[in-house]
């Protein structure tokens, strides 16, 4: 009974409650991840993301962030990143890097530049310096046009022509002693005198015609000096407002070059200021004088930041996406409808958790990434490119050909750390052809820990305590942290090495600590513990239970008393969500003279797996080997699960199968109070199987329930023995002598306790000894062989 329990190390369990520990193990047992993802972390080397893969619950995330997080601090801080209004090329917004900090600050500056402009500008155009100078070109461009106006007009009055003002221009005629001659008069002229009038009236025409077509030419002289004192009096403001925002980003010169074109801009459009009262009040609610830069005339000048990174050296940026979609990792382009259309500008372009990490470390899970249309191709080329495009992913697959912004793609410098299961790094490495280009460094989380590694047991109570505090539950005392390791071996199914997953251990921490309050204890205790356990089994336990009812009333075919041929109890293990169970299962063999065929019936019917075909290939390996040494095997036989419609896997079974088969070989009964598992090989070597706690607790609970006799028991492979860790009512019934856990080494060992024979070693003679079982089953088998010679001859003679 004492090697049913593993026992547990004294050393660092020196406390009475875990609040006298500081619950700070470090990372246990993770020395490889964490060097790993710290090395990831610290490299400067281009492409050396990390992928960490483990199972699930065992804290990589946790791990990988606080890694990260520490590290970071001692980084720069990564900068600003903001997109600006192309005005040349409108569609393609330009990128540009700041300090950190600095973003905002060029957005307000941006912002009370254009709200002071909303103001100065049209101070400046009703000033009355600007009012006299307008006035002034104006009376000039009048006196110019009127004066050579009056010249033709005088030339007219003195040529004897008249001038007069029609609804479609000017006409002309004579004049005598300021007289419009009318045509009467005109036709009544002398011919000498005629010819003089229309000589001057298609002089003054000319003129006239003159005149007139230099009005365009002084009109556009006119409106040039108009502009050329617009832009001076607008140079002078916009000059003045926007040196301070100069002066705040002196030393950059993307900043330089963008606040050189925002000023042409602003100086050649100075009527945006203009505006009048009624037109900037769009809607109901007229925009705050303090707030001129929301009109939309003005969105223009606007900054649109993308990344905001604090100037109070923070650190690097850790970024964790937990939505990894196409443009939630690259950033996305926004619109919005107008009158039945989408329109987008650049002030509707978003960030994405690239921008947001640029500089930092980016935090990624690999299912979600993997999962998500076009992310995961769009996360290799921005690592592989080193820049962020923004694209959607109707561009992407050339579904949608509406004009959109192209903006300029940032560089990108950032440390990806996908997170992810063990399966997913192997499909990735051997199927995408970038990953391991991309990803150079793995980290590889250690499911379990060594319970006799130095001091991993007080280690083990400080994460214990650490798991406590995290979840708020109730202080545990030293009866309970041993409970709790015992649980932790259980679930690495290993009796010398502790779980790390925390997750199950934090779910079983908190159901106990329920139960401690229900209980009104101060603390939790051992108990707590052992029901918290039971419980979580109980409440899976529907179909265990339904199994056990079905085999107590006899549905179900197991015996645990008497002995019969061909028939054994092998033990099997049924998976239902995370809880396991064990339960018996009825195989039979049934043997005659052959060719040597075993059929395996779950096989022929397509229930049976590839590796328990396997196991029942070495099982005709061994018995060709070790009994048809001087005949052919000359056996048809057939082995299968009784009462079993569904699939059969692995390999566990091959004892139980060629025990079986011997004890039909032999015609010697087995023992039915007991029941095996174990693997062999062809040497008949017992090997190591899985699940050996639960397969031993369901045979142990199907005898129970009839009632222990003391003779029943289960038989293992001896290399099991480090994995046990029963439950208490198994290790008492083992103490009193009413239940028996036997190991094997080799199937002999397995024999000798089920039939009560000697299982017989071939001797010098090369047979083995008289009424052993070995030498039953060999001459059984001679015997066979004797047969189909004898019925081989038979048909050679009546061939012939």
């Amino acid at each position: 009974a004492a090697q049913l329990r593993p026992v547990l190390p004294s050393e660092g369990l020196n406390f009475a409650l875990t609040d006298e520990l500081d619950g700070d193990p470090g990372w246990l047992g993770q020395d490889r991840a964490v060097d790993a993802i710290r090395m990831g972390a610290l490299a400067a080397h281009e492409d050396f993301n990390v992928f960490v893969l483990g199972q699930p619950g065992s804290g990589r995330h946790a791990l990988a962030q606080s890694i990260l997080a520490e590290v970071a601090q001692d980084r720069p801080v990564a900068c600003d990143w903001v997109y600006v209004n192309n005005f040349e090329v409108p569609h393609k917004p330009v990128a540009i890097r700041l300090p950190a900090g600095s973003a905002c600050r060029l957005r307000k500056m941006m912002e009370t530049l254009v709200d002071d402009l909303a103001s100065q500008i049209p101070a400046l155009f009703e000033s009355e310096d600007y009012q006299t100078r307008r006035r002034t070109i104006e009376e000039d461009f009048s006196a110019a046009h009127e004066s050579e106006m009056a010249e033709v007009f005088e030339d007219a009055r003195t040529a004897g022509v008249a001038i007069m003002r029609t609804p479609v221009g000017f006409s002309f005629a004579g004049l005598r002693d300021a007289k419009v001659l009318t045509q009467e008069q005109f036709d009544a002229l002398g011919e000498e005198e005629r010819a003089a009038l229309e000589a001057a009236i298609e002089r003054i025409q000319q003129r006239m015609s003159e005149a007139l077509q230099a009005v365009p030419k002084r009109e556009r002289e006119h409106r040039r000096q108009v502009e050329q004192l617009n832009y001076q009096l607008a140079s002078r403001g916009v000059d003045e407002a926007i040196r301070e925002v100069q002066e705040g980003f002196a030393g950059e010169a993307a900043v330089a070059r963008y606040l050189e074109a925002v000023r042409r801009d602003l100086i050649e459009n100075a009527e945006l200021f203009l505006i009048g009262e009624g037109e900037e009040e769009a809607g109901p609610f007229p925009v705050a004088t303090s707030k001129r830069f929301e009109l939309p005339q003005f969105q223009r000048y606007r900054v649109n930041v993308m990344v905001a990174n604090g100037s109070s050296g923070a650190g690097a940026p850790v970024v964790k996406e937990e939505l990894p979609t196409l443009a939630n990792l690259i950033g996305r382009i926004e619109y919005a409808a107008e009158m039945g259309a989408l329109v987008t500008n650049f002030t509707m372009i978003r960030p994405g958790a690239l921008h947001r990490a640029n500089g930092g470390y980016l935090v990624l899970d690999a299912r979600q990434v993997l999962s998500e249309p076009l992310a995961w191709d769009a996360l290799k080329r921005c690592l592989r490119t080193g820049e962020i495009p923004i694209y959607s992913p109707g561009e992407r697959l050339s579904l949608v050909s509406t004009v959109s912004l192209e903006p300029d793609p940032v560089p990108l410098s950032v440390r990806v750390v996908l997170i992810g299961e063990r399966m997913h790094y192997y499909l990735l490495s051997a199927l995408d052809p970038d990953f391991l280009q991309l990803f150079k460094l793995e980290a590889d989380f250690d499911d379990d820990l060594r319970l006799q590694e130095g001091a991993s047991a007080g280690g083990y109570a400080q994460m214990i305590a650490g798991l406590a505090r995290r979840a708020g539950a109730r202080a545990l005392d030293r009866a309970a942290v041993e409970r709790m390791l015992l649980e932790s071996l259980r679930m690495a199914g290993d009796a010398e090495r502790l779980t790390l997953n925390f997750s199950r251990l934090s779910d079983l921490l908190r159901e106990a600590d329920f139960r401690a309050g229900r209980a009104g204890a101060a603390h939790i205790g051992a108990a707590h513990i052992e029901t918290a356990a039971a419980e979580k089994e109980r409440r899976a336990g529907r179909v265990r239970e339904l199994g056990l009812e079905t085999i107590r009333q006899g549905t179900v075919l197991i015996d645990t008393e008497g002995a019969r041929i061909g028939q054994i109890n092998a033990l099997t293990v049924l998976q239902i969500g995370d809880y396991s169970f064990g339960r018996p299962s009825r195989l039979t063999a049934r043997t005659r003279p052959g060719s040597g065929k075993l059929v395996d019936i779950e096989r022929e019917t397509e229930l049976g797996g590839p590796v328990h075909s396997k196991g029942m290939l070495i099982l005709q390996g061994y018995l060709a080997a070790a009994y048809a040494t001087s005949a052919p095997l000359s056996l048809w036989a057939s082995l299968v699960f009784e009462q079993s419609y569904g699939g059969v896997e692995g390999d566990s079974a091959s004892a139980a199968e060629l025990i079986a088969l011997l004890s039909s070989l032999a015609e010697v009964p087995l023992d039915q109070s007991f029941a095996i598992t174990g693997s062999v090989n062809q040497f008949g070597d017992i090997q190591a199987i899985g699940g050996v706690n639960q397969k031993i607790e369901g045979f142990f609970d199907v005898c129970a329930g009839r009632g222990l006799t003391g003779r029943q028991g289960v038989l293992i492979p001896a290399a099991n023995l480090r994995h046990l860790n029963l439950r208490q009512r198994v290790v008492d019934a083992v103490a009193a002598g009413r239940f028996h856990v036997c190991p094997m080494r080799t199937v002999s060992d397995g024999i000798e306790v089920l039939t009560g024979r000697e299982a017989g070693v071939r001797g010098s003679s090369g047979l083995f000894p008289e009424g052993s079982l070995n030498r039953l089953v060999e001459d059984r088998l001679q015997g066979f062989a004797d047969i189909r010679r004898s019925f081989g001859k038979e048909g050679g003679g009546h061939a012939a």
